[in-house]
């Protein structure tokens, strides 16, 4: 099903906007980026509706427990305060859309070179647990399925959300055909982390010379090897007004992280994936993820 009216336009982006849940007023959970982003850049793309991935699938990465809760509304109290979201059957349509996205987006860049879904990053969400956000981690689920599929081996995950990657972490962190780095913020959430391949944790303040510096050195070392796909965690929250962010990127500065991370992956089939934004104006985050987009445009 397409979004959108320029169907002449080659390029083809996810979007599970459809399926918003209702927060209460002044949740952090920005919603409506989604659905403005989509508004932003359906004349520019044609912006495609995510087909919800099947259980079975799922159940490649994460334990069936979690996922027989998840399905029947038997999430705890606990769970639902650590996951940040009220459970409801639009919150677990919309989390297995989102995993959707990031399939559809990986299928495309193995045949075209480049993917990218608009949303998506949801790397708080482990084997066993779901939180920060995170039902379900839409990346590890998409490669274990490629993996089964026989499409794929090797893989590196780029995270650049401010926030550790620590579901991605528990997931992939032991496995020998993957490399996961996070570049995030040292004083942020999650406050106790598992262990990346690379971690590199950045003061608060950090600003756009010194981050970019950070990634530059971090990606010599994440790309030492070779790689048959990689997943970008292009964030908005490293930006200086965000909410949760505590970081001091500017605009310009995230640009210039999006076109330096694209560049480097170039010859890698690449999914671009947008994880966290809680600027307090989401038209802010709808600025920093549709230049994102605009830098897979200009470097594919």
């Amino acid at each position: 099903m397409a979004m959108t009216r320029s169907l002449n336009i080659a390029f083809e982006v996810w979007s599970h906007d459809r399926w918003s849940i209702p927060l209460p007023d002044g949740h952090k959970f920005p919603i409506s980026k989604y659905t403005l982003l989509r508004e932003r850049v359906q004349d520019r793309v044609i912006v495609r509706e995510s087909d919800a991935v099947s259980w079975e699938t799922l159940a490649l990465v994460h334990e069936q427990d979690l996922l027989d809760r998840i399905r029947t509304g038997q999430m705890s109290i606990r769970e639902q305060r650590g996951l940040g979201l009220p459970w409801s059957e639009t919150l677990v349509e919309r989390g297995r859309r989102s995993v959707g996205g990031t399939m559809a987006a990986a299928r495309r860049a193995l045949e075209h070179g480049v993917g990218m879904n608009l949303g998506g990053g949801t790397h708080h969400a482990g084997r066993d647990f779901a939180r920060g956000y995170c039902l379900f981690n839409d990346v590890a689920v998409t490669l274990a399925r490629l993996r089964e599929e026989g499409a794929v081996r090797s893989a590196v995950v780029v995270d650049c959300d401010v926030h550790q990657g620590d579901g991605t972490a528990q997931i992939l962190g032991q496995d020998p055909d993957a490399f996961t780095l996070s570049l995030h913020g040292a004083r942020n959430y999650p406050f106790q982390r598992i262990p990346s391949d690379l971690d590199v944790d950045l003061p608060s303040g950090t600003g756009d010379d010194d981050y970019l510096a950070e990634l530059d050195r971090a990606l010599d070392v994440a790309l030492s090897g070779a790689y048959d796909i990689a997943f970008y965690l292009a964030g908005a929250d490293p930006w200086e007004g965000d909410r949760l962010g505590r970081l001091s990127l500017t605009k310009p500065g995230l640009r210039a992280r999006d076109e330096l991370v694209l560049t480097r992956l170039r010859g890698i089939p690449t999914v671009v994936v947008l994880a966290g934004g809680y600027a307090p104006d989401p038209n802010d985050t709808v600025d920093i993820n549709a230049a994102t987009l605009d830098c897979v445009l200009a470097l594919r």
